[in-house]
């Protein structure tokens, strides 16, 4: 009869220690800690609280401090823009398309439960591009997609007959894109939802 050697059950073992965390679920947790008090005010011992994920575990699943915040501030381009997506492509009139649009991001700025954060990118980002590249690329680049975004709705407006012939696009997007910012910098500030959505409204009148 064959008696198991200390080889065959280390070999039975399986190797390395399962997960026991969601990396998707760690890196949305991240985020909101950089969200409510920003990069600078966000230490790894915050994250790590806010994850339940030790130092060495953090560092293993996503890198330093840094790598953590520029994986967080990419994955929230890509669910603005995402959302944003559904917006611009829902058909209707250039007005009703604009206010999708702004409801989206009002639903994004007033989606914490205790206070309005406003936009992850406006209010933790911007601070720091100026002595970070490759944060400022980033924040850069999502601004340049916005104004692209935007634009081309404008393209497709014009061609509708829902704007003149010879209105500026470019100009027009930069409008667009600027009203979402200052949605974003009046909600973290305090602003309600209800006069933020009046704002929209006004300054979808005037690009209209």
């Amino acid at each position: 009869m064959h008696s198991g050697t200390k080889k065959d059950e280390t070999e039975k073992k399986p190797r390395g220690r399962p997960r026991a965390y969601d990396p998707e679920t760690a890196l949305r947790l991240a985020a909101a800690t950089f969200w409510k008090t920003g990069y600078s005010g966000t230490s790894l011992d915050d994250i790590s609280a806010a994850t339940g994920m030790n130092r060495p575990s953090l560092r293993a699943a996503f890198g330093d401090k840094h790598e953590i915040y520029v994986k967080a501030l990419s994955r929230y381009w890509e669910f603005k823009f995402e959302s944003m997506r559904k917006a611009f492509d829902s058909g209707g009139s250039l007005a009703a398309t604009l206010m999708r649009i702004y409801d989206a991001s009002l639903s994004i700025y007033f989606s914490n439960d205790d206070q309005a954060l406003g936009c992850f990118v406006v209010g933790t980002a911007i601070t720091e591009a100026p002595g970070d590249p490759e944060i400022q690329r980033i924040v850069a680049e999502g601004f340049r997609t916005l104004d692209a975004n935007f634009e081309a709705r404008f393209k497709l407006a014009r061609a509708a007959g829902e704007l003149k012939q010879d209105a500026d696009l470019k100009a027009l997007a930069l409008l667009a894109s600027a009203t979402m910012h200052t949605l974003a910098i009046r909600a973290r500030a305090g602003a309600s939802h209800n006069d933020l959505r009046k704002l929209a409204q006004k300054a979808v009148s005037v690009i209209c």
